[in-house]
């Protein structure tokens, strides 16, 4: 029964899991400009909110 082909392709299962990691985003952090706090770009800063 192993030989058995799959239910859907093994390069989709991959381009979607692929999909779902946030890789370059994760690596995108500014200085804050209020208070010069290390944050995400695309987030409030954690100390000003701002």
């Amino acid at each position: 029964m192993t030989a058995l082909p799959k239910h859907w392709p093994s390069s989709r299962r991959q381009g979607r899991r692929r999909a779902t990691q946030t890789g370059p985003k994760l690596a995108s952090t500014t200085t804050c400009k209020h208070c010069g706090q290390v944050k995400r770009s695309d987030f409030l800063c954690q100390n000003c909110h701002l």
